[in-house]
């Protein structure tokens, strides 16, 4: 026995309801991870004397609804010219920043010494990987920076 086609008279009906479960994983999908966060390195050293140390610091401010997870690999890795930061691969347990008591997640952040080589321009180059996330997603997320310094 075969199985009878729906009548053309319900057809109009289904479409809506149709329609909306085939759009609906698509709007759950429609964040962009990289809105969630901003990444700062306010407070790092633009001046230095030669032969004199400055502070390279990186801070993720993750916004309402989200956070950076503290399951997934977090990485900083830093390389200068004309500057030798103090260590060339971080990861979370470097990070200044200490969940509070009853905090769920903390937003890293990092201060990383810097020597200054000799005088001219020199320059901090970051690569920071790290996951963000939120109740529906987690996605990764890689960010590079480069940081000019004077160096006197």
């Amino acid at each position: 026995m075969e199985t009878p086609m729906p009548s053309p008279r319900r057809l109009p009906t289904l479409a809506p309801l149709l329609l909306t479960l085939v759009s609906a994983p698509v709007l759950a999908q429609d964040v962009d991870p990289a809105t969630l966060y901003e990444v700062t390195t306010e407070g790092t050293s633009t001046q230095v004397k030669a032969g004199g140390q400055g502070t390279f610091v990186l801070a993720i401010k993750s916004k309402a609804g989200a956070h950076v997870s503290d399951e997934a690999p977090l990485k900083l890795e830093l390389t200068g010219k004309q500057l030798t930061p103090s260590q060339k691969t971080l990861t979370r347990e470097q990070s200044v920043a200490k969940k509070a008591a009853g905090q769920q997640f903390v937003d890293p952040r990092f201060e990383v010494p810097f020597t200054a080589v000799s005088a001219g321009k020199g320059t901090l180059d970051a690569t920071l990987t790290f996951f963000i996330c939120t109740e529906k997603i987690c996605a990764r997320q890689k960010k590079s920076f480069s940081l000019p310094v004077e160096v006197q």
